[in-house]
């Protein structure tokens, strides 16, 4: 199981980015996928879940900004976000679980697999 994320940089606030967490190794009918962020000095959070059954999940602060969908054809979980914030600054990691039918985002520390994370700063 490999997750490789890309798409992060610098943009400007209200501005857009399209993260890519390619993933190899699972279907995902078999593995849960989750996006998560860590800003400077915070704990990481989840941003938003795709889950085994094909349902998404959002975290209350990312809701109508950030969109996360499964692109079979680039075997992909992307990451859409949008009137971007500078708090929204900090390392997005995508993550996977085996078998995790969620209902909403779980913490980190239930997703086994990790990529390294992409960075992603946005200046005011």
């Amino acid at each position: 199981v490999q997750l490789v994320e890309s798409g992060g940089g610098l943009a400007q606030a209200g501005g857009s980015l399209r993260l890519s967490c390619v993933v190899s190794g699972f279907t995902f009918e078999q593995y849960a996928v989750g996006w998560f962020r860590q800003a400077p000095g915070k704990e990481r959070e989840a941003v938003a879940c795709s889950s085994v059954d094909g349902s998404v999940h959002y975290t209350d602060s990312m809701k109508g900004r950030t969109t996360i969908y499964v692109n079979n054809a680039e075997n992909a979980v992307i990451l859409h976000m949008n009137n971007l914030k500078p708090e929204d600054t900090g390392v997005y990691t995508c993550a996977a679980k085996a078998r995790l039918a969620l209902f909403s985002c779980p913490g980190f520390e239930v997703f086994t697999s990790r990529g390294v994370g992409t960075q992603v700063t946005v200046s005011s």
